[in-house]
């Protein structure tokens, strides 16, 4: 099995940053991406921004330019530096983590989720 800790969310005033973290622990024979995703109350879970074991990244329309989503490969973990945050940045953030066995089978995984509030 594969646990996942999420870390950084919490409340900042529109135009500030925060960074959220996500450590991946467990039974890991080799991660093939990691990623952040977000979801409203209601809403479908959208893409907010990942990363392939070869730095290859892809971002969301609506967070290009603002959220830098980044790794470190020795601490199984992914960050996620978001600045000029909006109000409707606010949800709930939830890591993703696609974890491949010694086979090739690959699985998700999913963190507990962070609440980032973007509010004055």
């Amino acid at each position: 099995q594969v646990q996942l800790v999420e870390s950084g969310g919490g409340l900042v005033q529109p135009g500030g940053s925060l960074r959220l973290s996500c450590a991946a622990s467990g039974s890991i024979f080799r991660i093939a991406a990691m990623g952040w995703y977000r979801q409203a109350p209601g809403k479908q879970r959208e893409l907010v921004a990942t990363t392939t074991i070869l730095g290859s990244t892809n971002y969301a329309d609506s967070v290009k330019g603002r959220f830098t989503i980044s790794r470190d490969n020795a601490k199984n973990t992914v960050y996620l530096r978001m600045n000029s945050l909006k109000p409707e940045d606010t949800t709930g953030y939830y890591c993703n983590v696609r974890v491949a066995d010694s086979s090739g089978i690959e699985t998700d995984y999913w963190g507990q989720g962070t609440q980032v509030t973007v509010s004055s």
